[in-house]
């Protein structure tokens, strides 16, 4: 069987000698063409064709025509009817492929000889034939300038007319059979499924009504060796089932179809069609059916296990759908009518032909736009009637070559040829077209350009993105009036030299390539003003920062680790983000010219400080973002961006922000969340301009006010407790208190998010300044009572956050003239009761107040609240409050009227209603949950797991999202389901959608496990789940009245908006302890083990390699922006059915084996994940018990992040399965008493949690044990090699805070006690042996996966090691680490009130530390006798082994231990040596194998490795510097070839041709001896030298630039001196 890319080329079974007519002599069989070969016609003027039919002189013979009274379902134009099932009889037939052909063949010729009725009206005989398939005249395809016979020349139409007129051809758009030609078969296929027509292997066609009864599922091997089953239509939707191999071919097909689908013998002839994408055409006759199905069905999601041979059986009108029917296509003449003629869209219009209509007005058309339809070919006479066409838009039209007749359009300027199957355009004759501009050729097949590309002079957009290249075509660098390029989404691994040929070139765009390297030559392009450079594998771009004009430079996702860069004059907005950046240097730009970059992005890299100089050149710096760092301080230049609006920090370590930021009157937006922060900078008052500050999960406590403002005594008993208002309304007064003035910021200000800080109530009285608030968000601190006057000015209040905090009262004074007020969230408090005042608050419209204590009466509506108050609530939470009730009290229920004030009548706008856990007395009075509303009444548990559920509306009036909880599945006490289904845009409303998967998704999955077979699983039943429910969405949504709409043409289903909505989908299916999910888009879960996250989903991400070649092989692409065919941003979800099977919802299914060390798994879409990383929302989940708060919690989190659309978040406490209690429930060893350490503990417990502690990722853990007294075990870590790595590695400060974090945070989970450090070496203790083994093992592990900077890892000390079976043992830092145990002398330290460790025991723990090599964990004898006791059970139990924690033993046992005893070792210092032993875990055993390491470590391993080539380099640019500066020129000798007669003579040549300017000579002879046995230490004393003599050689050249300057302008240039000496100034240093 062919490859299924392999093309058809034209008539198969004609020998090679046939190929050309107008050679061919004698006698033929006629044989009908459906498409005819373009010819030219004449060069003759052209004449009106009389088209009237009734006055037609020996045209048409009238007598042959049907009667007027035809069967309308035969009629080409008739609509589509209700399917029924046809009665034919079944049959089927053997045969082999060639005899097949010859019967097609005949029966094709006996339909000509019957209804054949057009002739060449010009010539005396009688025969007269019509167009093929044609029984009636079809006005349409007539061109209205066809030529009279006295126009034609002689001799011109001698090989494409009827055999009785030699010197006529007829026009091209008369479709005209020509003599001999076969017009069943194309010029070309435009389909992959088509196949050459020569004999092979017999091919098998059975024929039978009506659908396949066969339900069950068979496996059929790939490779076309079984039977497939195709649904076949007639025009009036009844339908045969055939069933054949892969390898029939339509022409092999038609016979059978003549048989079985044409009931009227004098019908004419049929042809096999094909809808898919949109679009409708004519299947060629090489095409297989079969095969067609198969592909698409793969392409949409299925598998060869889910029965594709039967599944063409079924109605997969969703996807294709064949008709046989009438080969007259297109929309009746009525339908293509037009207002103007100079702009004709006729896009997916079904047309093979271009409409009769525009033939009288082709000199008016400028744009044409034919794409979506099935024609192949332009007829020529057309094209050249287009006198003024300058636009030909040919897109999504299956062409595998340009039409023939494009070439001819002389005017053409563009020209779209994007997502067809074109392979290359060799003959597509472009060169032809003299001003053809813009040329689209995305989305096609092409691995090359053909050779007269540089012939197309005037080109200036060219857009090959999404094809096949490998290498930039050479032809592109050729066309030097290039001005846009886009070639991204190909497999361009290296960019010629050339590109730097393109000197008019404008925007370059490469997104999406493997791209390493910018050629040197592409300094060149002069005015190149956008680069796209998104995810390559670029390392540097200082070629192309320098450009002149370059204004754009995107080069986000590449391998940059270092940004050594100076800007070009033009550069404003750079981006480079997710590189692994760890410092950032500029280099000073031209003279007297400031940068002018306005936006910088340095997101997502490793830069553990900002420098100062380079930031300060910034001077026109707009927007700053340096998000996902590790900088633990701004610098204090920062201030003098006097023009910056927006600074983005985020989740770095900052522990300050500098006072400087008070001078930054232009600054807008400050965000400043997930840091360290532990206040606010008093200067920020200053700042008149800023109106969004976001310093959420910070540590701050405090914000102070600014001197010479209001005293904060003064403003705290005026603001709480006065009522006199603070501010005045009068503008021209700002504070009520004299001598005191109001900071700027209080008038700018008006978003402020400071939830996750450590706030109280006292903290809350600066907030009375801020009148000009609109959001205030203050969830999640240590707030336990709201001062009484605490909305007096906030009247401008539109959303507030009080989530998580301790609060028991809302003050009522003041809260009704919040009348702006929208969004309230009070969750999880300790509410009570609710103040009737709420029900003021007309506006409302979100109300949250989950997971309080509400208790109150709600029929109370005289004093507490009543939801029933606020009607335009359209989100409204009480789940979690267990103790609230609502039942109707019929004593009261003429208090107001009739209204019934349990119920939620009133709440008409009401979205999503939460009463999970809450107390219903009648089911009555709750709502029914609909398409646009979800109501919560269950339970927080499912199969005896806690669980919760949070989530937003966002800026939607309508549901987009919806969840699915359902216990006891399929009724097993064991098996549930959680699931959700929606998008978080809001874009559109797919509500509709989102409850039909909600409510059909149990009884389709239960369905589909009833089904599997032997040798499946779940997963297979998971994935047919999926991609069934997306069928059965498509019949729902385009069914009306019972018609489904699918039967509709395609352009009317493309205009329905059900096409353009979609939903991505997560389903966990809980069986026992085995966990499946399966999710399809960017719906996902993450589980947290240990407390770490370990995602069991996956992103559908069109950036996603893996992904994008699964699009483009389903025939789609991806635009720059990451949308897939530039609409969507996923690449699986349910519906979007006009990108099926591009985007289909074939989910990616894991499983999942739970363990006691699994603790919960959050499930949430994009709302949550675009904001919150995966191990940022387990910690924030960790910390809360009740999964309910968890949920709400997070959700809260991501709206402070930045999320506005529709969040979800589902968090499922999968611990409960075991009997045993949480790892971190678990109680440690019981401590004897010690009197003289009572109050220290005291101390610490009364500490309020999280005291102390300036690490907001360490806050979020669990609260660190307290100190260990008694026996306890201590443990030393140091850094192998550490000094040198600071003195030399660049990466070592962003490697530090890695280190550190992760020891802090297993330290939390492993229940340790960080005592102190030193350094970078940490003193910890442990309750236990075993917690203090756990944890040294622990960091082992995970120190392999730490994200290290590339300068660590390119370094001898942290380059990565494999073992013998390629398993990586050692990447990164090594740590080296030692353990004893025993009693210690226990004291706190005065200053830091931490508990502090001596004694002998302590000196023993530190020098068993000190014998450990890099990557060790050594253990004295009496750690291993534990080891023994509780983890090998090798010997007997020690007196302490009853305390070691059963999640230790368990979570040791899991990793493995490898013990290597050493034996005695005399540690320096003790005299009685210690029994040692060497410890690792089972997975890094391979380390005992390595070499030692070097005992006295040097920096040579500790640096980035250079090689002497690149020293050589650096001496030669130091020798032509040098040689600058004594105003010559120097150029090496070259490399000489053959005798040393003959170089002579060449080299004696050479000199005498050189300028007496140049020096030619080695520059080894002024270099220091270098060789690849040269030392560390000797390299790096060159280096030293060379860097002296380039800056002297360099500040030579300054002031010889100084004296020429001086010298033309007469006299000394002070303020030229002066930049001089500044940028000499380190040299002189």
């Amino acid at each position: 069987m062919p490859s299924p890319d392999l093309s058809f080329h034209p008539t198969p079974t004609t020998p090679p000698g046939s190929f050309s007519k107008k050679d061919r002599s004698g006698p033929r069989k006629k044989k009908h063409s459906y498409v005819s070969t373009p010819a030219l016609p004449p060069k003759a003027s052209l004449f009106p064709l009389d088209t009237n039919l009734n006055e037609m002189d020996g045209i048409v013979d009238l007598s042959v025509l049907p009667p007027a009274a035809a069967d309308s379902s035969n009629s080409p134009g008739s609509g589509f009817e209700s399917s029924h099932q046809s009665s034919s009889d079944v049959s089927s037939m053997h045969f082999g492929s060639a005899s097949a052909s010859a019967s097609a063949s005949n029966s094709n010729s006996n339909s000509t000889s019957q209804h054949s009725v057009f002739s060449n009206p010009f010539l005396p005989g009688s025969q007269r034939r019509l167009a093929p398939g044609a029984l009636a005249f079809d006005g349409r395809r007539i061109s209205p300038k066809a030529r009279p016979p006295g126009m034609v020349p002689s001799g011109t139409g001698s090989g494409g007319g009827d055999g009785d007129s030699p010197s006529w051809t007829a026009p091209e758009s008369w479709a005209v059979e020509k003599e001999g030609g076969d017009a069943s078969i194309a010029a070309y296929s435009s389909s992959d499924e088509s196949i050459h027509a020569k004999a092979g292997p017999p091919t098998q066609v059975q024929m039978g009504a009506g659908p396949s009864r066969n339900t069950k599922r068979k496996k059929r091997p790939p490779g076309g060796k079984g039977l497939y089953k195709v649904r076949i239509y007639r025009a009036n939707n009844s339908y045969h089932v055939v069933s054949c191999d892969l390898n029939v071919t339509v022409a092999q097909l038609t016979p059978q179809l003549n048989k079985k689908l044409l009931l009227d013998p004098g019908v004419e002839p049929h042809r096999l069609h094909l809808k898919e994408r949109g679009r409708e055409r004519v299947l060629a006759p090489t095409e297989r059916p079969a095969d067609i199905v198969r592909r698409r069905l793969e392409q949409a999601g299925y598998d060869v296990a889910d029965g594709l041979d039967l599944l063409g059986a079924d109605d997969i009108q969703f996807l294709l759908k064949f008709v046989y029917k009438s080969n007259v296509l297109g929309p009746p003449e009525e339908e293509t009518q037009f207002d103007t003629f100079d702009l004709i869209d006729l896009t997916s219009r079904s047309l093979r032909a271009v409409p009769v209509t525009l033939y009288a007005h082709a000199d008016a058309i400028v744009s044409l736009n034919l794409s979506r339809n099935p024609m192949l070919e332009i007829p020529l006479d057309f094209i050249q009637a287009c006198t003024t066409l300058r636009e030909l838009r040919l897109s999504h039209m299956a062409l595998k070559k340009v039409p023939q007749s494009v070439r001819h359009c002389r005017t053409l300027q563009w020209l779209d040829l994007s997502c067809n199957r074109i392979a290359d355009l060799d003959d597509a004759g472009l060169q032809q077209i003299p001003q053809l501009r813009h040329l689209k050729l995305q989305n096609n097949r092409m691995e090359k350009l053909p050779y007269y590309f540089p012939h197309l002079r005037e080109l200036r957009d060219l857009n090959i993105s999404n094809n096949k290249f490998k290498h930039l075509p050479a032809v592109v660098c050729e066309l030097r009036s290039l001005v846009d390029l886009d070639a991204s989404f190909n497999s361009i691994s290296e960019l010629p030299d050339e590109l730097g040929q393109l000197v008019e070139l404008d925007h370059l765009i490469i997104v999406g390539n493997q791209v390493s390297r910018i050629p040197e030559q592409c300094a060149n392009l002069r005015n190149l003003r956008v680069l796209d450079c998104r995810r390559n594998h670029i390392s540097d771009i200082s070629v192309v920062c320098t450009l002149p004009k370059i204004e754009q430079l995107l080069a986000d996702h590449n391998a940059m680790h270092a940004l050594d860069v100076s800007f070009g004059p033009a550069l404003k907005q750079l981006d480079a983000s997710h590189n692994d950046i760890t410092q950032l240097t500029l280099v000073p730009g031209p003279l007297g010219q400031p940068y002018a970059l306005t936006t910088l992005n340095l997101s997502h890299a490793k830069l553990s400080t900002l420098d100062d100089l380079a930031l300060a050149q910034l001077t026109a710096l707009e927007v700053l973002h340096i998000d996902h760092n590790s900088i633990r301080s701004l610098p204090e230049s920062l201030g003098g961006l006097s023009r910056l609006k927006h600074l983005s920090c985020s989740n770095n370590h900052l522990y300050t922000l500098p006072s400087s930021i008070g001078r930054l009157q232009w600054l807008e937006t400050l965000e400043a969340h997930n840091n360290d922060l532990s206040e606010l900078p008093m200067s920020l008052w200053n700042c008149s301009s800023l109106q969004v500050i976001n310093v959420t999960s910070n540590v701050i406590s405090t914000w102070s006010l600014p001197p010479g403002s209001i005293d904060l005594e003064v403003a705290a008993s005026h603001a709480w407790a006065s009522s006199i208002s603070l501010l005045s309304d009068r503008k021209g007064s700002s504070s009520s208190i004299t001598g005191s003035t109001l900071p700027a910021l209080a008038s700018s200000l008006e978003r402020l998010y400071v939830g996750e800080n450590s706030l109280t109530a006292d903290s809350l009285h600066p907030l009375a300044l801020l009148k000009e608030l609109r959001v205030l968000n203050l969830s999640f601190n240590n707030i336990q009572q709201l001062p009484s006057s605490f909305f007096r000015n906030l009247t401008q209040l539109r959303e507030l956050y009080l989530s998580g905090n301790d609060i028991s009262a809302i003050p009522t004074e003041n809260l009704q003239h919040m009348t702006n007020l929208e969004v309230l969230f009070l969750n999880g408090n300790k509410l009570q009761t609710l103040p009737r005042e709420i029900s003021k608050l007309t506006k409302l419209s979100v109300m949250d107040v989950g997971s309080n204590v509400l208790k109150y009466n709600i029929n109370n509506w005289e004093f507490d609240w009543n939801w029933n108050f606020n009607t335009n609530l359209r989100y409204l939470n009480l789940s979690g409050n267990k103790r609230l009730e609502i039942k109707p009290d019929m004593n009261h229920r003429q208090s107001r009227g009739q209204q019934q004030l349990s119920d939620f009548s009133s709440l008409t706008q009401l979205r999503i209603l939460g009463l999970m856990d809450v107390t219903i007395g009648m089911q009555t009075n709750i709502p029914d949950e609909s398409e646009d509303r979800r109501v919560r009444t269950s339970m927080a548990d499912v199969n005896g797991m806690a669980y919760g559920i949070a989530d937003t509306l966002g800026m939607t009036e309508h549901l987009t999202m919806i969840d699915l909880v359902q216990p006891h599945f399929r009724g097993s006490p064991d098996e549930a389901i959680f699931a959700m289904f929606g998008r978080a845009s809001h874009i559109a409303s797919n509500n509709r959608l989102t409850k039909f998967l909600h409510d059909s998704f149990l009884r389709v999955f239960a369905e589909e496990l009833s089904k599997l077979s032997k040798g499946e699983d779940v997963s297979d039943a998971m994935r047919r789940s999926f991609l069934k429910l997306n069928k059965l969405l498509h019949d729902y949504l385009y069914s009306t009245s019972g018609r489904k709409m699918s039967h509709v043409s395609a352009s009317a289903m493309n205009q329905t908006i059900h096409d353009k909505i979609g939903a991505s989908g997560i389903v966990l299916y809980l069986v026992g302890r085995r966990l499946y999910v399966a999710n399809a888009g960017n719906a996902l879960a993450v589980i947290s083990r240990q407390g770490i996250a370990h995602l069991i989903s996956r992103k559908h991400d069109p950036f996603d390699r893996l992904e994008t070649a699964r699009i483009r092989a389903a025939e789609g692409w991806v635009s720059p922006k990451g949308f897939v065919n530039d609409e969507i941003d996923v690449s699986r979800s349910f519906g979007f059915y006009y990108l099926l099977p591009v985007v289909n919802p074939r989910p990616d299914v894991f499983q999942y084996d739970l363990t006691p060390a699994d603790e919960f798994v959050i499930v949430g879409n994009r709302g949550l994940w675009d904001y919150v990383s995966y191990q940022t929302a387990v910690d924030i989940a960790r910390k809360e018990r009740d999964p309910m708060i968890a949920a709400q919690k997070l959700r809260d989190f991501a709206i402070s992040y930045g999320a506005e659309g529709t969040t979800m978040i589902m968090v499922i406490k999968v611990s409960d399965l075991f009997p045993k209690l949480h790892p971190s429930e678990l109680q440690l060893s019981p401590e004897p008493v010690i009197l003289a350490e009572d109050l220290l503990r005291s101390l610490v417990k009364t500490r309020r949690p999280g005291a102390g502690i300036t690490n907001r990722d360490i806050s979020r853990l669990d609260d660190e044990v307290s100190p260990p007294t008694g026996h306890i075990a201590l443990v030393f870590t140091d850094i192998r090699n550490s000094t040198h790595l600071w003195e030399v590695n660049p990466g070592m400060q962003s490697a530090m805070v890695l280190h550190n974090n992760l020891l802090r945070r297993l330290l939390r989970f492993c229940g340790g006690y960080e005592v102190k450090t030193e350094g970078d070496a940490f003193m910890c203790s442990f309750p236990t042996t075993l917690n203090a083994l756990w944890w040294c093992m622990s960091v082992q592990t995970q120190l392999l996966d730490l994200p290290w900077p590339l300068e660590i890892l390119e370094c001898e000390d942290g380059k990565e090691i494999l073992d013998s079976k390629g398993k990586c043992i050692a990447r990164g830092l090594s740590l080296r680490m030692g353990i004893h145990c025993g009693q210690p002398v226990c004291e706190p330290d005065p200053v830091t009130g931490r508990m502090d460790y001596f004694g002998p025991m302590v000196n023993r723990a530190a020098r068993v530390n000190a014998v450990a090599a890099g990557g060790q964990i050594m253990c004295s004898a009496d750690v291993i006798k534990e080891i023994n006791a509780r983890i090998l059970e090798s010997g007997p139990d020690t007196e302490y082994s009853y305390l070691q924690p059963a999640n230790a033993v368990e979570a040791i046992r899991n990793m493995g231990v490898q013990i290597f005893p050493i034996g005695e070792v005399k540690l320096k210092g003790l005299e009685v040596p210690e029994n040692l032993s060497i410890l690792y875990p089972a997975a890094l055993a391979g380390r005992q194998n390595l070499e030692a390491f070097e005992t006295a470590p040097t920096a040579s391993g500790s640096r980035v490795q250079f090689s002497v080539e690149q020293m050589r380099e650096l001496g030669l640019l130091c020798v032509r510097l040098e040689t600058l500066a004594m105003s010559k020129v120097f150029r090496p000798m070259p490399d000489r070839k053959g005798s040393i007669a003959s170089a002579s003579g060449q080299s004696k040549a050479e000199e005498k041709a050189d300028s007496p300017l140049v020096i030619r000579d080695d520059p080894s002879l002024y270099l220091p001896v270098m060789d690849e046995k040269s030392s560390d230490a000797h390299l790096t004393t060159v280096l030293h030298s060379l860097s002296l003599r380039i800056d002297n050689a360099l500040t030579k050249l300054a002031f010889m630039y100084m004296s020429d300057i001086e010298r033309q302008r007469g006299a000394p240039d002070l303020a030229l001196r002066d930049q001089i000496l500044e940028l000499c100034r380190p040299v002189f240093l």
